[in-house]
C-alpha cells in the first residue's frame, strides 16, 4: 500500500514529548514552537503494525506475557538475516525496555566505579549521563571534523584503550548525531584495537535501518566472528518502525555467563521481568511485516534531506550541512553565522519559535551546531527552514 507521509497527523492529547512536553528540554518554548529535536517520526506507523495492535485489544486481556516463541524469534532474527545477512540465534537475545538502561545495565556488570569508558563526542548524550551516573569516567576519543566529513582518530583510540583502567567502550554505529555509517575498514581497525586491549565494546545500533540509498551497514560482530563474545550489540524496532514508546529492545549477548549475569542482575536484582503484551505485539508486526513501510519512509527521508540541503544551499548559504549517511538527523553548523552558541540557540527557540537540538548537549564538540530532527512531513520541515532562515537573515521572510 501506498502511505502518505506529507499528512500532519495531530499528536496533541497524546502525551508525546517532542510536542506535549517540549518544556522539559527548553522553558522557554510557546504552543507555535516547532520541535525538532527529539528522535521520534512525525508519521504514522505501519498498518500491519496498526492491524496487529487492534486485534491484539480486541482479545481484552492483557495479562503477563511472553515474547519466547518460535514466531516472535523468526521475525526478529529473520530481520537481522535478510537485512544484513547477520546470523543472531535466538537464544542469544536478552530484553531490555531500552537501549539506554541495557547500556546501564552493562556497565553495571562489566566495570567498577572510577574505569574507563570510551566514547566519540560528539555523541547521543544519554552515553556520558550513563556513564557519570555510575561514578565511571568518560574518556573522550573525538571525532575528527573534516569539513563535515566525520573520522575516527585511531592514534588516540589506541592511546586511551591502551590504559588498563579502561574496560567499555560504546561504539555509536551509525553514529547520532552526526550521521556517519562506519565503513569496514574503519570498524575492523576500531575493533581490532579495543579487543587487542582488552575493551569490551558496546556498539549501538539503534540507527542500522535507517540508511541512504546506496549505504550498507555492518553489524560488527559479523567482522569478529572469533571474538564475539566480547562485543555486545544493541538493537530496537523503535527507530526503525516508530515504537520508542513501546520500550522494547533486543540486546545481543552472545558470551553465555555474561547473558547468565544480565539474567540474574536484571530480572532477579532489578525485576524486569519481560515486555508488555502490545510491545511484543509490535515488534513481531514491525519485523515480519513492516518492509514495506520502512522502504517508503527511506525514500521519503531522502527527499527530505535533499530538500534541506537545497533550501540551505540557497537560502543560508554559510550554513554547513554534511548529508548524514544514516538515521533521520541532520546535523547543521551555523557557527558562520557569528552568534555564540548559546546566542544562536535562543535565537532560534525565541525569535523563530523553532527547537533543534543543541549541540553542545553531545559534547564541546558540537559547539555551533544544530540536530534537526527530519522525520516529519515536508510541509513541517519547509515552515521550520524558513522560521530559522528569518531568525539568521536580519528578519526577512524567504520563500
Amino acid at each position: 500500500m501506498h502511505y502518505d507521509f506529507d499528512k500532519i497527523i495531530d499528536r496533541t492529547h497524546t502525551n508525546s514529548v517532542k510536542w506535549e512536553f517540549m518544556q522539559v528540554m527548553e522553558p522557554e518554548v510557546t504552543a507555535d514552537t516547532l520541535p525538532f529535536w527529539v528522535a521520534d517520526m512525525d508519521f504514522p506507523c505501519a498498518e500491519p503494525i496498526l492491524t496487529a495492535l487492534h486485534n491484539r485489544t480486541e482479545q481484552k486481556v492483557f495479562g503477563y506475557s511472553s515474547h519466547d516463541t518460535p514466531e516472535f524469534f523468526q521475525a526478529v532474527c529473520g530481520w537481522y538475516q535478510k537485512r544484513f545477512n547477520w546470523n543472531v540465534d535466538p537464544a542469544h537475545l536478552a530484553y531490555s525496555p531500552g537501549v539506554v538502561p541495557a547500556i546501564g545495565f552493562l556497565l553495571d556488570l562489566l566495570t567498577k566505579p572510577g574505569e574507563g569508558i570510551i566514547i566519540q563526542r560528539p555523541v547521543y548524550h544519554p552515553f556520558t549521563n550513563i556513564i557519570e551516573s555510575r561514578s565511571r569516567v568518560v574518556v573522550n576519543n573525538p571525532l575528527i571534523n573534516l569539513d563535515g566529513d566525520y573520522r575516527i582518530d585511531y592514534a588516540d583510540l589506541e592511546k586511551k584503550a591502551q590504559n588498563p583502567d579502561t574496560k567499555v567502550m560504546i561504539l555509536c554505529s551509525p553514529h547520532n548525531p552526526v550521521g556517519r555509517v562506519w565503513q569496514k575498514d574503519e570498524l575492523l581497525r576500531l575493533g581490532k584495537i579495543c579487543l587487542q586491549n582488552n575493551v569490551f565494546i558496546i556498539s549501538d545500533e539503534i540507527h542500522c535501518d535507517l540508511l541512504r540509498r546506496g549505504i550498507r551497514h555492518t553489524p560488527l560482530e559479523t567482522l569478529f566472528p572469533r571474538e564475539q563474545n566480547r562485543i555486545i550489540t544493541t538493537t530496537a524496532p523503535s527507530k526503525t518502525f516508530n515504537l520508542a514508546g513501546m520500550q522494547f529492545s533486543n540486546i545481543i549477548i552472545r558470551d553465555d555467563e555474561l547473558r547468565e549475569a544480565w539474567a540474574l542482575y536484571v530480572k532477579g536484582r532489578l525485576g524486569i521481568m519481560g515486555p508488555t503484551p502490545l510491545s511484543i505485539v509490535a515488534t513481531q508486526a514491525a519485523y515480519s511485516q513492516g518492509e514495506e513501510w520502512l522502504e517508503q519512509v527511506l525514500d521519503y527521508l531522502d527527499k527530505n534531506i535533499s530538500f534541506m540541503q537545497s533550501y540551505l544551499a540557497e537560502h543560508l548559504p554559510k550554513a554547513r550541512f554534511s548529508p548524514p549517511e544514516g538515521t533521520y538527523l541532520a546535523w547543521v553548523d551555523f557557527s558562520s553565522y557569528g552568534y555564540t552558541h548559546e546566542a544562536l540557540y535562543k535565537k532560534f527557540v525565541r525569535e523563530g519559535q523553532v527547537l533543534p537540538q543543541s549541540g553542545t548537549v553531545f559534547g564541546r564538540e558540537g559547539e555551533g551546531f544544530m540536530r534537526f530532527n527530519i522525520a516529519c512531513p515536508r510541509s513541517v520541515l519547509l515552515e521550520g527552514l524558513r522560521r530559522v532562515a528569518a531568525v539568521l537573515n536580519q528578519g526577512t521572510n524567504p520563500v
